[in-house]
């Protein structure tokens, strides 16, 4: 796997879906399968945290408007 920096949500996003078209569409050489699917799970993991981040954030903000 490259060493990128970390994806906003929306790149991650994309990226994943350009991966499984290429694998729906048998555009991916199997030699790559491996390297691909690590990458899918890095970036899946990478919009849960952003997911949980910012609903931690919006939780904050509503506590902070009830105060």
């Amino acid at each position: 796997m490259t060493t990128k920096k970390k994806p906003g949500y929306n790149e991650a996003i994309t990226e994943i879906e350009e991966i499984l078209e290429q694998m729906e569409n048998d555009e991916m050489d199997v030699d790559d399968l491996s390297e691909k699917v690590k990458r899918v799970s890095f970036l899946i993991r990478t919009c849960r945290e952003k997911l949980l981040q910012t609903e931690a954030e919006v939780e904050k903000i509503l506590k902070e408007m009830e105060s």
